[in-house]
C-alpha cells in the first residue's frame, strides 16, 4: 500500500468562526509553532528532513523516540539542536526550578539510576535531607547511547517516560508536561552493551533508523559547518508553553473517525494471528499512535486523519515492537500483508 493508492479530498484545517481575518486560529498558530520548531532544527541539521518530521511528530504527540544508526550520523546534533530550540519563557512562577529546557545523559556500563533520576543529599545546616535533581528533571532528555548502560538503569527510565515521574525513597516527584527523550543508541557497537527489553522498547513511540545522507546534503554539511557553528546568536527558538498549546489545539482540532481506529485495530490483529509474528504489538502502541497521527494530518493542512497518515507511521510505530519467528526476515513484507486488508477497506469507506 503507498499514500497514492488512497483518494481522498483534501481540506484545510477551516479557521475559527471567532477569529477575525487578521488574527490566526488556535490551530494555525499551533501549525506556526511546528513550523518554526523544523526551522530552527534545520539550520543545525542537514538532510534529514524525514527523521526531523517524525521526531517533531513525536514531540508535540507527547511519545518518546529512540534513534538508531551509526556513531557520527547526526543523531546527537538533532536532539541537542532541538533542545535548544525550545526555550523557557518563565512566566510560570510555579514551576519547578530544577527543570531545565535541555539535559544530556551519557550512558555508561557504570551508571547508577541515582544517577538519572536523583538522589536525597543530607544537608548539615539544615540537619535534612534535600532531594537533587538528576538530568530527568528537562523540557527535553537525550539519552546518549542509552543501550550502554545496564538494565537496572534502564528501568529506572520506564516510569519517567511512562508515567512523567519518578519515584526515589518513596517520594513521587513530578516531571515536566513537555517531557521529552529522544535516545540513541548504535546498530553495530555489540561490546558491552544492553539491548533495551521489550517493555522500555514499547515506551518509545517511534524507533528511527538513520541512513547515510545523499551525496549533496554531505557536501552542504562540509560547506556549511561554520555558519552552523557561530549561528548561536541567530538561533530559531520557541517557549515550551507554545509546544504545549500546540499539543493541546491539534489534540482539540484534528479528529479521528471510528473507521481508522478499526483500521488500526484490525492491522494489529491480522499481525498477532500471523504465524511469521512470534510476538504482536500491544494496544498501548494504538493509543500512543492517536495523537501521533493527528500531528501529522495537521503538518499536512488536514483537520482529519486519512489513510495516509496511518501509512506514514505505523510502519516506524510498530517495527520495534514486533519480534518476528525464526527464520523471518522481512519486516516489511510482514506489515504490508497485515495492513492491505485494513487498508482497502478503510479506503473504500473514504470513497463511499
Amino acid at each position: 500500500m503507498t499514500p497514492d493508492s488512497i483518494t481522498e479530498v483534501t481540506e484545510p484545517i477551516p479557521a475559527s468562526d471567532t477569529e477575525d481575518a487578521n488574527t490566526p486560529s488556535p490551530i494555525t498558530a499551533a501549525i506556526d509553532v511546528l513550523n518554526r520548531l523544523t526551522t530552527a532544527v534545520k539550520q543545525q541539521v542537514l538532510g534529514r528532513d524525514d527523521v526531523i518530521e517524525l521526531t517533531l511528530i513525536a514531540l508535540v504527540a507527547d511519545g518518546h523516540v529512540l534513534l538508531e544508526d551509526f556513531p557520527g550520523s547526526g543523531k546527537t546534533t538533532l536532539a541537542k539542536a532541538l533542545g535548544e530550540a525550545i526555550i523557557d519563557d518563565g512566566k510560570d512562577s510555579d514551576r519547578d526550578e530544577f527543570i531545565l529546557p535541555f539535559r544530556r545523559i551519557q550512558f555508561t556500563p557504570d551508571l547508577l539510576p541515582s544517577d538519572v533520576t536523583g538522589v536525597p543529599v543530607f544537608d548539615s545546616n539544615s540537619n535534612a535531607f534535600h532531594f537533587r535533581h538528576g538530568p530527568l528533571f528537562a523540557h527535553v532528555v537525550l539519552a546518549d547511547e542509552i543501550n550502554r548502560t545496564s538494565p537496572k538503569v534502564q528501568s529506572a527510565m520506564l516510569e519517567a517516560m511512562g508515567e512523567k515521574q519518578v519515584t526515589v525513597d518513596n517520594v513521587t516527584y513530578p516531571l515536566d508536561d513537555l517531557f521529552f527523550v529522544i535516545a540513541t543508541q548504535n546498530p553495530l557497537d555489540l561490546v558491552g552493551t544492553y539491548p533495551l527489553p521489550t517493555p522500555q522498547l514499547d515506551r518509545f513511540l517511534f524507533k528511527i533508523t538513520m541512513d547515510h545522507i545523499d551525496r549533496q546534503s554531505e557536501l552542504d554539511v562540509l560547506d556549511s559547518y561554520k555558519k552552523r557553528r557561530d549561528l548561536q546568536q541567530e538561533r530559531i527558538t520557541v517557549t515550551r508553553d507554545e509546544v504545549l498549546f500546540a499539543r493541546e489545539q491539534i489534540d482539540a482540532a484534528v479528529t479521528i473517525s471510528a473507521s481508522v481506529k478499526s483500521a488500526l485495530v484490525d492491522v494489529s490483529r491480522n499481525l498477532r494471528e500471523d504465524e511469521r509474528v512470534l510476538q504482536g504489538n500491544s494496544t498501548r502502541s494504538m493509543v500512543l499512535m492517536l495523537p501521533a497521527l493527528q500531528v501529522a494530518a495537521a503538518l499536512r493542512g488536514r483537520n482529519y486523519v486519512s489513510a495516509e497518515d496511518i501509512e506514514l507511521l505505523l510502519p516506524r510505530v510498530l517495527g520495534h515492537r514486533i519480534e518476528l519467528a525464526p527464520g523471518v526476515a522481512d519486516m516489511n513484507k510482514v506489515l504490508l500483508d497485515a495492513m492491505r486488508g485494513p487498508m482497502e477497506q478503510l479506503a473504500r469507506g473514504t470513497l463511499a
